[in-house]
């Protein structure tokens, strides 16, 4: 299933400063530019910090070497937009440098490009979930189960013949990008995963 990734966001004419540049030059640069951050990078591209607004309210240091928060948390252009938002929040930061393989600067991805991705039509998300999921995937009809969604939030019902593909089509769906949330309302006619709770029955089981 193909998911959206970093290098289709992130913004390639990116802004940078160098360990030397001074604590004034890169007020500036955000001043001028409104952006609230810039990596720092060495002689050969290679990230080595990052400075953003806190850091010159926090320390008013003389060049860029002494106020950036080092190591820097990259991402690569490959990673899909979903890893690269679970990176800024596990991390706390707002923007990530995106590398090449060689660790090199390419570009750069903020949080306001990732909530982007949630803009994403409702309609457009279903017919991902029912072509590239169900068909795709899964190899089941595009109609085998009942897909809704409104503002980003999925809807599953319908009954399954098996519980595990229940399990991978809530899993896969949660995956699609501009999905915001999963309602599971799935059944299934035969359990084969590992009971939990011997004594229930699928039909037990209120979805």
């Amino acid at each position: 299933m193909k998911q959206m990734k970093v290098g289709g966001l992130m913004t390639d004419n990116v802004l940078s400063a160098v360990p030397a540049t001074s604590f004034r030059e890169v007020a500036k640069m955000l001043a001028e530019h409104d952006i609230s951050g810039v990596p720092v990078v060495d002689d050969d591209d290679h990230v080595v910090g990052v400075v953003s607004e806190s850091d010159l309210l926090a320390r008013h240091e003389l060049t860029a070497r002494d106020l950036m928060t080092t190591p820097a948390v990259t991402v690569h252009a490959e990673e899909t937009v979903a890893d690269a938002a679970r990176l800024m929040v596990r991390r706390g930061v707002e923007r990530l440098p995106v590398v090449d393989e060689e660790e090199r600067l390419v570009g750069i991805v903020t949080r306001r490009d990732l909530l982007c991705v949630y803009l994403r039509p409702d309609a457009e998300i279903r017919r991902r979930i029912r072509e590239d999921v169900l068909s795709d995937v899964m190899e089941l009809p595009a109609d085998a189960v009942d897909v809704h969604v409104l503002d980003g939030v999925v809807t599953l019902g319908g009954r399954l013949r098996r519980r595990s593909q229940a399990l991978m089509l809530v899993g896969l769906a949660e995956r699609v990008d501009g999905v915001v949330a999963v309602v599971d309302r799935l059944s299934f006619h035969e359990d084969d995963t590992p009971l939990t709770h011997p004594t229930r029955t699928p039909h037990d089981i209120s979805w």
